[in-house]
């Protein structure tokens, strides 16, 4: 038995009656142990302090034991991450950390190097209960797939674990179950709540042939699935693997901080260096204040909230854009998307919907809208043509009764004809284009052709309905050609198309681009809709990759496109963005950004989070060299300039761990941002 809504619940952080709170659980603590080492730091603190500088009570033995007890606890987290750097041939800012707290209880000023090492604590603690919020709203997506399923096997049912399914199983999903695999549904009919795999809010209604996929949640019906996908090469499994994958891909700025933190650590160290030995030596400065002074630059000086900023805030977008269904590959493109000026997008299946629908009917010579639907599907019935199906469906959505041919014929490149018994003859219906009844020796008149030509324009698909009855009798057969209409069929505009358009351009795209294998006319009529006024049509797959190569000379170039025949511009592009349908294999392999829902409307939103992550990064930046700048000069050039100055060093601990708080806690409000 799969699931129920009920027990999938867990899969959330749902707090039930009766329920700890999770700060109140043993694994909690496991966790974040370094809020029990941040605790006792500070109680030994506090108990050295008081008992020993405030009140006097404690023996100086008992306060170096505290003292002691203090310092372990607050250095072990910066010795067990020094000792990994140092394996490396790497000095890194833990090793920082516990220098400065060494060389303040040389000085005797064990209080300040234990306050150090307390907040450094303290600041490691809080990084990673914040960081492992943003991980955890990624990790979480791995507990929505239910553990077992019930499957039908040799007309029997059994309940079996997922990762036991094979490719073929049909799976049975009972009202209320979350979906155990990817697959198409074999019986049934229900909606789907896909929310944890596009984004989309709404439920989605699947019926038979419909595609599914595990980790969403069945409705009212039972429906039955046929697995198409192993459990480890779901569309789910594929996204948390891609995500964690995006976490190790750092941006451009972080990979840039990355190289520069090493040799300025370095950098650092000698400073220090100097800063104990020059003054000692050619200004007899005593030791102490000298020791104590370079302790305060080395805490100073680190670049804890640099080398913090940019991931703290990169990760925290990818989260947030996960959880809306749009999948950055990796923070690089994050960064990126938010540079992008330019915007190439295709028109079949991006721009629109991919599925082509009648949008007019024509009626002539007196006849109705009615009449000529019905016959044209009646017609279309026995064709497995796409046009054919958009016409059955406008008819059926009519409540039209449809009757079936007696001989139809599919006439290449022209249209098709179709006969029916009328008990004293034999009615032919003809649907096709210009060339069928020029083969059919019937002239058209100039005003039914103009009609055509209007739709035409369009860039619409138009078909003309032409009725024939043959009567047989003593004179011979008798030609009885009646022009019934047009009917026009094109691959309609996204509702959501000329909004995202609309707002591309005012969230700072200066060009929207379409480009599309499709003929002028069609690309023309459909980029007016779309309020694109640039358009390159009649492209092959290589034309498309020319030009976005000729874009990427003129700026940062976005490509959008349905992961397909778009292929080669999308990954020639700056950031290749593919229209997901839920996940295509094509789509989650070719491109850097991937709109899960396929909702264009998603895409102003994956720009502005971008636009958005990149000014916090900067600002974090900023605001990170501003505070070492202040704090450094503070330390070194204020003595200069103020005989007698000397910065405390709880000051500068504050400062440094402050500032490495206010980047994290900036960086982590991306995972608020929501679509407008």
């Amino acid at each position: 038995m799969t699931t129920s809504t009920a027990q999938s619940a867990s899969s959330y952080s749902i707090m039930t009656p009766g329920a700890r709170p999770e700060w109140r659980t043993l694994g909690f603590w496991k966790e974040n142990y370094e809020f029990v080492l941040a605790i006792v730091t500070l109680l030994a603190l506090l108990s050295g302090w008081i008992g020993g500088e405030v009140t006097g009570v404690l023996p100086g033995w008992a306060v170096t034991i505290i003292a002691v007890i203090a310092f372990i606890a607050g250095g072990y987290s910066g010795v067990i991450g020094a000792w990994e750097q140092a394996r490396q041939g790497r000095f890194d800012i833990d090793f920082l950390m516990l220098a400065a707290a060494l060389g303040a209880a040389l000085i005797n000023a064990w209080v300040e190097g234990a306050l150090l090492l307390f907040l450094f604590t303290l600041s490691g603690a809080l990084e990673t209960y914040a960081m492992g919020r943003t991980r955890k709203a990624i990790e979480s997506l791995g507990k929505l797939r239910p553990e077992i399923a019930l499957v039908r096997r040799s007309d029997h049912e059994e309940i079996v674990p997922v990762e036991q399914l094979v490719i073929g199983d049909v799976v049975i999903v009972k009202p209320g179950d979350r979906l155990p695999v990817d697959g198409i549904v074999v019986s049934g009919a229900s909606s789907i709540d896909q929310s944890a795999i596009t984004g989309e809010s709404i439920p989605v209604s699947k019926r038979q042939h419909d595609q599914v996929f595990a980790g969403t949640i069945n409705g009212g019906g039972a429906l039955e699935v046929e697995v198409t996908k192993l459990a480890s090469e779901s569309t789910l499994s594929r996204i948390i693997n891609l995500v964690a994958e995006a976490q190790q891909d750092a941006t451009p700025t972080q990979q840039f901080i990355d190289r520069f933190s090493q040799p300025y650590t370095y950098t650092v160290i000698g400073a220090t260096l100097l800063a104990i030995l020059l003054p000692v030596i050619f200004m007899n400065e005593p030791f102490d204040i000298t020791l104590y002074r370079a302790m305060t630059l080395l805490v100073v000086a680190s670049p804890c909230a640099l080398v913090i900023s940019t991931p703290a805030s990169a990760l925290s977008a990818v989260a947030a854009a996960a959880r809306q269904g749009v999948l950055f590959k990796g923070g690089a493109y994050l960064e990126l998307l938010g540079k992008t000026d330019i915007l190439a997008i295709d028109k079949t299946g991006t721009l629109t919907s991919g599925k082509p629908l009648v949008t007019n009917v024509h009626p002539l010579t007196n006849h109705t809208v009615e009449e000529v639907m019905r016959m044209a599907a009646s017609a279309e019935t026995l064709s497995e043509h796409h046009i054919a199906k958009a016409v059955i469906e406008k008819a059926e959505s009519m409540g039209l009764e449809l009757e079936k041919p007696i001989d139809f014929q599919a006439i290449a490149g022209e249209g098709i004809l179709a006969r029916f018994d009328r008990q004293d003859h034999v009615e032919t219906i003809y649907i096709g284009n210009d060339r069928l009844f020029m083969n059919q020796d019937m002239n058209l008149s100039p005003a039914i052709r103009m009609v055509g030509a209007a739709l035409q324009r369009q860039g619409k698909t138009v078909m003309l309905v032409v009725r024939r009855s043959t009567v047989e009798d003593t004179l011979g057969a008798d030609r009885d050609w009646e022009v019934m209409g047009y009917i026009a069929v094109a691959d309609t505009l996204r509702a959501e198309a000329a909004e995202t358009v609309r707002q591309l351009k005012q969230n700072g795209i200066k060009r929207v681009i379409m480009v599309t294998g499709d003929n002028q006319a069609a690309a023309a009529y459909i980029a007016a809709e779309a309020g694109i006024h640039e358009v390159h049509a009649d492209l092959l797959p290589e034309q498309k990759l020319e030009l976005v190569q000729k874009l990427r000379q003129s700026g940062n170039v976005a490509m959008v496109g349905d992961g397909v025949n778009d292929a080669p511009a999308l990954a020639t592009a700056n950031v290749g963005i593919a229209m997901g349908a839920g996940g295509t294999d094509v789509a989650l392999e070719t491109a850097d950004v991937v709109l899960m829902s396929s909702n264009l409307a998603m895409l102003p939103f994956a720009l502005q989070l971008s636009r958005r992550a990149n000014r916090i990064i900067r600002q974090n930046v900023i605001f990170s060299m501003s505070v070492i700048a202040t704090l450094v000069v503070s330390t070194i050039l204020l003595p200069i300039l103020y005989d007698g100055f000397l910065l405390p060093l709880p000051m500068g601990v504050v400062g440094h761990e402050g500032s490495t708080l206010i980047v994290v806690a900036n960086g982590l409000r991306l995972l608020r941002m929501r679509p407008s």
